[in-house]
């Protein structure tokens, strides 16, 4: 007899379709909403947890009932959803994403995949290697990997049944502390959702938390020897050279992270090249969509915060005569916080030759602070000298970079929580 379900508020996104899917792996029963049901707007999350028996109901309150045995939320939740105020009038615990995770993973031996940066495509390498060397593993990510996506799955998650389990924990929420893994890797640490201070001392804090072995990666530069092919990257590590199929020298440091953790867990060497030549990369980190018929290259990527913008900047202009990034801000809070970073980057990292289009700033809803826009930035921009177009639809931003673009050049669509980022990126493809 299945279990009462667990019903997640805002289940389309990465994170909660994530865990959906790690819990119905488990043996669980799942039902959710969304505000992307709501709106009818198509996610392929929602098709493929749908297609595994979670039912899914609008956010009004009505996936909760005496039946559902917790309500799970991310800490964006807002105290009056629907769904939670049914809870409370119910009588239903609710619990945060974080805990949830943790409770489902302290099953296992957790290896825990934390940074500011990196997380989702490290996390889906190390769980690829330690697949390929036979292990076994679970792997809860952040992000769809392609090796693992298919049309029932989010791609976020890998079933295993070895006694390990690989999962990105994220610091934005300072939840990250509800976790106490066996293992750890710390990629970077960069003032995103905090200042840089306060950043290490929650990254210290978690590594205290840690049982075994930890590779705590913060100021290490890209590895030496690392070398760039035109859609690949190739780096030396214990006397063999590694090869990786995806650009820039910033996942050079992915994969050489990964591979020491993988050894540190028992993952034999010899078992690295064919693994890393076989991984075919993430849904929305560098992904190349496709191309024009006249070779104009489209690419997107989920990258978001300043640190991830200056490293897939870098890496595609390296590949294009010229680049059109088309970038949509996450949140209007986030917007706020990194403004000033974000215009000195752009003005840095960007060609004049370059194109920088802004979209609105992503609206999740509920209460934000919507006193800052897009437009504060390309002012800002402005006066670094740089001209940003600044438009008002994606179908804008599609006609701007289309009769933009000529035969060499790239073009790339930026940004995280909008799902509908790969839909231009797509449409880009045909223009």
């Amino acid at each position: 007899m299945q279990s009462r379900p667990s019903h997640l508020v805002g289940i389309a996104g990465t994170g909660m379709s994530a865990l959906a899917e790690a819990l119905l792996d488990a043996g669980e029963a799942v039902t959710g909403s969304d505000r992307f049901l709501d709106a009818e707007t198509p996610v392929p999350s929602l098709a493929a947890l749908r297609a595994q028996g979670v039912a899914l109901f609008p956010q009004d309150g009505s996936g909760v009932s005496p039946a559902t045995a917790r309500v799970v939320a991310s800490v964006a939740v807002e105290d009056d959803n629907p769904d939670l105020v049914a809870a409370r009038r119910l009588g239903i615990p609710v619990q945060r994403r974080a805990d949830a995770l943790s409770a489902l993973l302290s099953r296992r031996r957790l290896v825990a995949v934390a940074g500011t940066s990196g997380k989702s495509t490290t996390t889906a390498i190390l769980g690829h290697l330690l697949a390929c060397a036979g292990l076994s593993p679970a792997v809860v990510n952040g992000a769809p990997c392609l090796n693992w996506a298919g049309p029932a799955r989010t791609g976020a998650v890998l079933r295993g049944d070895g006694p390990l389990c690989v999962a990105e924990v994220d610091e934005s929420s300072r939840q990250i502390l509800a976790f106490r893994p066996d293992a750890a890797l710390l990629l970077n640490a960069s003032a995103d959702h905090f200042p840089l201070d306060e950043t290490n001392a929650l990254f210290d804090r978690f590594l205290s938390q840690v049982r075994g072995p930890v590779v705590d990666a913060r100021g290490e530069p890209p590895p030496e020897g690392a070398e760039e092919g035109d859609w690949s990257v190739s780096f030396p590590f214990e006397g063999e050279r590694l090869a990786l199929p995806l650009p820039g020298l910033h996942h050079a440091q992915d994969a050489l992270l990964a591979c020491r953790m993988a050894l540190a867990l028992g993952a034999p060497r010899a078992s690295f090249a064919p693994a890393l030549a076989s991984f075919r990369g993430l849904a929305r980190r560098m992904e190349l969509v496709g191309a024009r018929p006249d070779g104009v290259r489209v690419v997107d990527d989920y990258a978001h915060n300043t640190e991830k913008l200056r490293a897939t900047i870098r890496a595609l202009r390296e590949r294009s005569e010229r680049l059109c990034a088309i970038w949509r801000p996450h949140g209007y809070g986030p917007l706020r916080a990194m403004r000033a970073d974000l215009a000195a980057m752009f003005a840095a990292e960007l060609r004049p030759s370059d194109l920088l289009v802004l979209l609105p700033v992503f609206d999740a809803g509920g209460t934000a602070d919507r006193s800052v826009r897009s437009e504060d930035l390309a002012d800002d921009l402005e006066d670094l000298g740089l001209h940003a177009e600044c438009v008002a639809t994606p179908e804008a931003a599609r006609l701007l970079a289309s009769h933009w673009a000529r035969p060499g050049d790239l073009l790339a669509t930026l940004g995280a929580r909008d799902p509908g980022l790969p839909l231009l990126a797509r449409s880009l493809c045909s223009a």
